[in-house]
Order: structure tokens, then sequence, then C-alpha cells
């Protein structure tokens, strides 16, 4: 029962549980499936029980103003909730109505981003948010890795917010909306002809079309006509076209032709037997209302599903449905509006709690909210449409982003972001091609590419101004920027911009700024490719690799008539030549009993000895040893004395053609520690890393204009006004060496590694596609052809020794040590050799030897022994004299005698 009651005169109620509740209806574009919604939640005794919902509809005719008169009607006849509208527009107009009411409005179809504010609090979105259409739209632009579109758009709250969403979310993926084309509501074919010609004019050739189902057609109608779908060209809607095509069950062919190739997004309703129950009920509905059905339709159905079960628990916790008066229009100074009519929901705040609280499965599935007043888990299809129809290429949702598995299998699997993988299946281009479209043109405006050339003062094979060519510049930079862009598979307009006076070098890092503000297109030089810069432009890949070395100025040592003797130190020639004496001493000793070429006179072996030690040295000794402690004495002093040779061949290479330092730095710490001034090129990006990065005193840096300034500088030095040293990159090192002809030299090693590349605007195309051809031009050797042409590698050694010492003792002791003990321990085995065998020998036994000898008792014969123990120091060196084949031959003879008188000792001591 519906009842009255006044409440202090100004406020009606529905006492107990209400047979009918009213709900508004804002829109008719799907009447239909609301009122199957209605229909089937009246006939559910499960919902509501014997409560009844009641419809009261409104058109708005696409129209603000009518949608606001007609939600004012509406709100005058008691609704608890209004559905609608599908308009984004329309819907910001009616939520400041429901908000002052506290009726709580379910939009099935508004999804401007913006709608979401606090500032809407009893607006209610039941479909997916235009933010994550866009997030969708910004993963397909980043999937085939396009870095500027051109988004077409209605120019009202829902193409607008959607428009700025879509270009903060490319942001992120350093991606961005290179124009933003909008056309006001209902504009004719001819203003959307001219708006879509002025679009072909720019660069990009991906276009973001977010407009309202009643034009959007008519948008590619007319790309048609302009020949704007041909191969080439990328055309990205959002959910308004599935919307307008799936609304009619046989597309008109026409329509569908004019689409072939586009890429297009529908939010996703996971297929259940809910769905396909409403499709049923879809058919019976009269032709005459609609042929088919959208996503926005079953939205809508899910709406009334929504509040029907809300208001089920709603009314079954006891609340009530009461209005009151709303004091803030009360007085309407006579106004025939009659404004007080309008009446609050009173428990409008409670019910909309209930609706955000509700969770259930309905046709497009899980109805549940988050904290942000979203539906959960929003996803959509990606489709591409093909002849007749959609084909579905993949997915997005929130969770994986692209994805060819459908959401609510990407949903039921636990969160791995490391796994998720984004891809898509195949795509159908305009122009019926499955090449990925290259997304960008040079624009048919008739503007070139504005390429900034520096304009050097120094150096200048790598690049200058040149009046006699057609491109008014030349150099190596210039070569390999002409054969990069040859290898392109599309033509490049260019014209080169001289940057600078040709008086000095201009600044590289203000150049690179330039381009960054585009005042230029690009930067064609030797521009060294540095941190900061690559903040604010992209580069290229190096074509030529670069660093910083430091160049000194050098000079010859003056050589003297006894540079022969600088090699060795003092005590190593002494002791060097003490031990040729030695090692000619020992040999003698060892050689001198055994072989014939060291006995003779004693003035002789004095002379050979001497002739033996010092031909060692040149390994040219003509005697030869026989004995085998002197065949092992003397490999090893051959083995010294070519360690000795080799050393002093060096050294004395080195003190004849060394070049010494003029100059105290001899690297990169002595640099840093000097007080010295230093020289850098002008406009170089050196003086910043020296200040910055080495902390050197901007007051020690003194930029110099050209090789002349080079050379005159380091003459002079720092104590008259020149520099100790200078900074500069290796490539422009090289150049001036070949000028000085290794008057200067590299000291220390490289201490940045860097390279040369060419600078464009940021997400610039060109610098991937020439990244590309430069590595081509590497592959092929034609990098290192044109390097050839225009550079010259210095032949001047990188390394110089700023100080050779003679070698000293410490250098070779050891081998010294080692033949010492070798020549002593060979001697001590001669020696002992030699006492045993002059124990065995008495000198009378060269004159027994010649005379027979007569018996002597045993007595006797000790008695000689101890006479021959005791001879002199002279019968020893007498002995040693003696040839040892002399003495082996007196002793056998002496032994055979011995042995001769025993055995007739023996036979006449025997009996008879």
């Amino acid at each position: 029962a519906v009842a009255d009651e006044g409440i202090n005169g100004n406020s009606s109620s529905l006492s107990g549980r209400p047979k009918v509740v009213n709900i508004g209806v804002i829109g008719r574009s799907v009447k239909p499936a609301i009122i199957a919604a209605v229909d089937d939640v009246n006939n559910d005794a499960s919902v509501l029980g014997d409560t009844h919902l009641n419809l009261i509809l409104h058109d708005t005719n696409c129209s603000g103003f009518i949608g606001t008169m007609g939600a004012l009607e509406l709100m005058e006849k008691d609704v608890v909730a209004a559905i609608g509208p599908q308009s984004s527009t329309i819907a910001h107009v009616i939520s400041h109505v429901v908000n002052e009411l506290h009726v709580p409005l379910l939009s099935f179809g508004a999804t401007d981003p913006t709608l979401a504010a606090l500032q809407y609090p009893y607006f209610l979105r039941t479909t997916q948010n235009d933010y994550y259409q866009m997030a969708a739209v910004a993963d397909v632009i980043d999937y085939f890795e396009w870095k500027e579109v051109i988004a077409i758009f209605v120019d009202d709250d829902y193409g607008r917010n959607g428009v700025s969403s879509l270009g903060d979310l490319l942001a992120i993926k350093r991606a961005k909306i290179a124009y933003k084309a909008a056309f006001t509501p209902g504009s004719s074919a001819d203003d959307i002809s001219v708006l879509l010609t002025e679009v072909n004019l720019m660069e990009s050739r991906v276009y973001v079309v977010h407009v309202n189902p009643d034009t959007g057609l008519q948008i590619f109608a007319v790309a048609k006509k302009l020949g704007m779908m041909t191969s080439g060209y990328v055309w990205i809607t959002t959910e308004w076209l599935p919307a307008v095509l799936d609304s009619s069950a046989s597309p008109d062919s026409t329509a569908m032709g004019h689409l072939q190739g586009v890429l297009s997004l529908r939010q996703h309703t996971p297929e259940s037997s809910l769905k396909k129950s409403f499709a049923t009920k879809w058919k019976n509905i009269k032709p005459k209302e609609t042929s088919s059905f959208n996503s926005y339709a079953l939205y809508a159905y899910d709406s009334v599903w929504l509040l029907a079960r809300a208001l089920d628990t709603f009314l079954k916790a006891g609340e009530s449905i009461t209005f009151a008066s709303d004091p803030n229009l009360q007085n309407t100074s006579g106004s025939e509006l009659r404004l007080s009519a309008l009446k609050t929901f009173s428990e409008g705040p409670r019910l909309l709690e209930t609706i955000l609280a509700t969770n259930f499965t309905g046709v497009t599935g899980e109805i549940r909210f988050d904290q942000d007043k979203n539906l959960v888990h929003p996803a959509y299809d990606v489709l591409n449409i093909v002849g007749t129809g959609f084909r579905t290429i993949g997915y997005w949702s929130n969770r994986s982003g692209l994805s060819t598995d459908p959401p609510e299998k990407v949903y039921a699997k636990p969160l791995n972001s490391s796994a998720n993988t984004k891809h898509l299946y195949g795509v159908i281009w305009p122009g019926e091609t499955n090449v990925k479209p290259r997304g960008w043109v040079f624009p048919n405006n008739g503007k070139p590419l504005r390429i900034a050339v520096p304009y050097r003062h120094s150096y200048k094979e790598v690049v200058t101004k040149d009046a006699r060519s057609p491109q008014g510049v030349r150099g190596y930079s210039i070569d390999v920027f002409e054969a990069a862009v040859s290898l392109l598979p599309y033509p490049v307009p260019r014209k080169y911009i001289l940057y600078g006076d040709g008086v000095r070098n201009p600044s590289y890092s203000n150049l690179v700024a330039a381009v960054a503000d585009n005042t230029y297109d690009a930067a064609v030089g030797d521009i060294t490719i540095i941190t900061n810069r690559t903040r604010i432009v992209d580069f290229t890949q190096p074509y030529m690799e670069s660093g910083l070395v430091i160049v000194v100025p050098v000079k010859k040592s003056k050589t003297s008539p006894l540079a022969f003797l600088k090699p060795f130190t003092i005590e190593m020639w002494l002791v060097t030549g003490g031990f040729f004496l030695l090692v000619g001493f020992v040999v003698w000793i060892l050689e001198h009993r055994l072989n014939h070429e060291f006995r003779g006179p004693p003035s002789q072996q004095v002379i050979t000895i001497f002739w033996f030690s010092f031909s060692t040295m040149f390994f040219s000794h003509r005697e030869n040893t026989v004995s085998t402690l002197g065949r092992f004495v003397l490999l090893l002093w051959l083995f010294v004395v070519l360690i000795i040779n080799s050393s002093y061949t060096a050294s004395l290479t080195s003190i004849l053609t060394v070049q010494q330092l003029s100059s105290r730095i001899e690297g990169l710490d002595g640099m840093i520690s000097s007080n010295d001034p230093i020289g850098i090129q002008d406009g170089s990006f050196a003086r910043n890393y020296l200040v910055q990065e080495l902390n050197i005193a901007e007051s020690r840096i003194k930029p110099l204009k050209d090789t002349t300034d080079y050379i005159n500088a380091l003459r002079l030095g720092p104590n008259r006004g020149g520099v100790a040293a200078i900074v500069d990159e290796l490539p422009y090192v090289e150049i001036f060496m070949t000028y000085t002809k290794c008057e200067f030299r590299i000291v220390g090693q490289e201490f940045t590694k860097s390279g040369w590349g060419f600078a464009f605007q940021r997400d610039s195309p060109l610098a991937l596609d020439l990244s590309t051809a430069i590595l081509q031009l590497s592959e092929n050797a034609e990098l290192q052809r044109i390097h050839d042409k225009w550079l010259t590698s210095s032949s001047c050694s990188s390394v110089t020794e700023t100080e050779t010492n003679s070698l000293s003792l410490s250098s070779f002791w050891g081998l010294f040590l080692i033949c010492g003990i070798v020549c002593c321990i060979s001697l001590g085995i001669y020696c002992c050799r030699l006492l045993c065998q002059y124990r065995r020998f008495n000198p009378e036994l060269e004159q027994q030897s010649r005379d027979i000898p007569e018996p002597e008792p045993d007595s006797a014969r000790r008695s000689s022994r101890r006479t021959s123990r005791s001879t002199s120091f002279k019968d020893l060196i007498e002995f040693y004299d003696k040839k040892e084949a002399e003495i082996k031959e007196m002793l056998r003879r002496h032994k055979r005698q011995v042995n001769g008188h025993n055995e007739h000792n023996d036979h006449n001591a025997s009996p008879d």
C-alpha cells in the first residue's frame, strides 16, 4: 500500500513493506533489456517477495537539458533509485540532482572517468570505467611499439576526459598523443572531412577514435573517401563501435566495407548459462524494438537485478522508504517550476551502502564494487574487423594486460606478473595486409626534417660547411648519416641547418637542448652520447667509439759517447766482469788435466782463461769442454750470459730511442693532483666532466679553439702561459697526432667510454630505424670505409716511458748466486776426486815404472807411503799439472807390479 503521511506537514512515507517501489529509467537505448529485467524480478518470488518494481521511463533525446528536466520529473514521483543514462554528459548533469535528493543513480553506460570522483557520491557506474579502457588502448599501442598517436574525439565530457586519461597512460609507456582532433557533437560530414584532411597531413598514422555511436560510422565513411583506410594507416576505436555493430543482427555491408582492418575494444562478458538465457529472452522481444543487443544491454539488465537485490536486503533489514521536503528548495520566490515538490529520499544513504555491499553473479559476470566504486575485474575483448564481422585477437584485463587467455581464466590463476607476457593473435590491417604498419610517415605538408649540423672551427674532417655541395655540409659524420638514410625503406626529406658561426666550435650541449626544445628535429655530427643528454633526447646507435684521453708534450733524450755503458750500473758491470773471470777460471781448473786446449806454458794458460771467459759473452769460444763438470758449469753460464745480453740490448735500445715527457702529468691521477692548467677543446663536454666528476678547479681549464692553439699551448708549457696537458676525445686526438708527427703523446688510458651518435627528439621512430641502419653499415664494412676516407689513425705510440733506469744488480743477483753455487759445488766434487787420486799416488811410482822393482818388506812399503803423504804442496801442484791419463796409467801399472810381486812371494813360500 502506498500512503502519504505528514511529517511536520512536509514529509511522506511508505509504511511497512511496500507493495510497489518506484524506480526511474533515464534514456531509451536499452529499454527492452530494462523491461525484461523488471519482468524477471517481479516474477521471481525469491527477490523482493510481494514487492514489485514500478518503472517510470523518461527519454533524454540525447540532450543534457531535456535529461535534466526529465530527472526532475522523476524525482517528483518518489523514486528510490534511477537507472541510466548511457550518456556521460547527461550523467554529469543528473548527478547533481541525485546528490541533492539522495537518490542513487545506477548508470550502465556513462563511462567518463571523472564521474568516479567524490563530487558525485550517489553516482554508481554499473559498467566499466573508461580509465581501464584507455589502459587497454595504451597497452595495444605499446604492444605494437608506436610512440605517437592522434586522438579523434567528440568535444564533450565523455570525449575530453577519456582522451585525457589516454594521454596520462601513454606517458607512462613513453608514448604520447601527438595531436588531439576534436569535433563538436552533431558535426556534419563536411566538418569531419576538414578535420580528417588536417590530421592526414601530420606525421602519425595511428588514430584513436573515441566518439559517440551516432557519429562514429560517419568518420570512417569520410576516411574511406579520403583514402585513409589503406595500407600504412592504423585505426583503433573504443567500445562505441562494437556497441553499434552488435545492435544490428546484419550490419550494413557498406559500413563494414569502411571498417576493414580496424582494431576495437569491447567490454568482456564471459560466456555463461545466464547470458545464453538472456539471449533467448531477447529473441522474444518484438523485432520492431531492436534486432540484437550489445554489452550495454547486458549491463542494464544486471543494473536492475543489482537494485532489486539491494532493495530486498534493505527491506529485510526493516528499513522503510520515506521522503522529506528539502529546505533548500522551499523558497522559490514565486517560481512556477514547483521545485518544492522535489523531496529527499531519507533512507538514500543506507540504500547506497546496501547497493555497494551487494555481490552477485549476473549475465556480465561478477557484480561487485571495489573501494573506488568501480566494478571488479575490468576486462575487454580486443577485436579486429575483417569481412562482415569481428575477429577476437586477444583480451585485456587489469591483471595480465594483453593476453590470448580469457580474463576469467587469468583471474582464476594466482597473480604472477613475471610469467605474464603480452601477446595477441595476428591482425589484418587496413589494405588487407598482415604486415604491421610503421605508424608514421613524413608529413605531407611540405616540411622536411630540420637537421642541425655543428659549424666547427677545428677538425673539419669530421663535419663542416661546404658551400659547393647541394647539401651545404660535408665530413665524416655527414657521410655516415647519408649512408644510413640510404638503407631506410622510406624516403627522408631533410634540410641541413648550420649551428654556430664557424669562428669557434658551438656548444654541443646547447645544440642537443635545441633539439629537445623542438627548434630542430634532429642533430647530425660528432655529438658525444653522455648521460645528461640522453635524458632529453634519443640517440642512435654510436657510429664511432670515443673517450677522453690526456695528451702531453714529449722530448727526445740526448745521447752521449758513453751511452753504451748506461744499461748497467757500475756494480752490475763489476760483478758481471768478475763472474766472467770466475767461470773461466773454474772451467780451466775442471778441464786442465783432461783437455789439451787448456794446457801449455803458464802464460798461454792465463791467456786461455781470459779469452775463454769473455768469448762466452758472444758464444764464440773455440775451446771445447770434455769434462762433465766443466760442461755443466758452462751450460749454466751460457744461460746467464743469454739473459744478460738480452737485457743489455733492450735497455740500450730504450735509452737511445726513448722520448721523455716534458710535463709532470703522467696520467689521470697526476692530472688531478697537479695544479697546472689543462687545455680542452672549445665547446666540448670535457669542461663539465672535469669540473663536476673529477673536481678539478675551473680556473685550471683553458678552452682552445683549434690545433694551432693546441700546439702552441703544449709547446709553451704551464710556466709560459701554456698548458701542461690537453684533455680531449680520442678521435680528435688521433687526428691531432697526425698533424704534429708524434711531437705529443697520449699518457694513461681512456678514462671515459662513450661514442658519437645522432640526436633526435624523444620517442622519434627515426632514431630506432637509423640505429638498425648503422649496425648494417658496421657489418658490411661500409662504416670503416667512410672512416678511412676522412680520418687517418695516428701511428704514434699511445704510451710513453717517462724514465729509463740502468739495470742494477738487484735484478740479477739470483742468477749470479745460482751460478756461484754451481761453480763451488763443481769445484768441491773435483777436488775430492783429485785428493782421492793423490792419496793413491806415490811420487816414486814414476821412477819405479822405469826400473824393475826390488821386492820390499811390508814395513818398507808403509814407510814409503808415509813419506809420500808428507810431500809438499809443490808436489800436489805437480800432481795436478800432470795429465789425468798419465796418472791413471801409472796407477794401473803399479798395481800390476804389486800383484806380480805378491804372487812371486807366495810361490817361494810354498813347500816343494
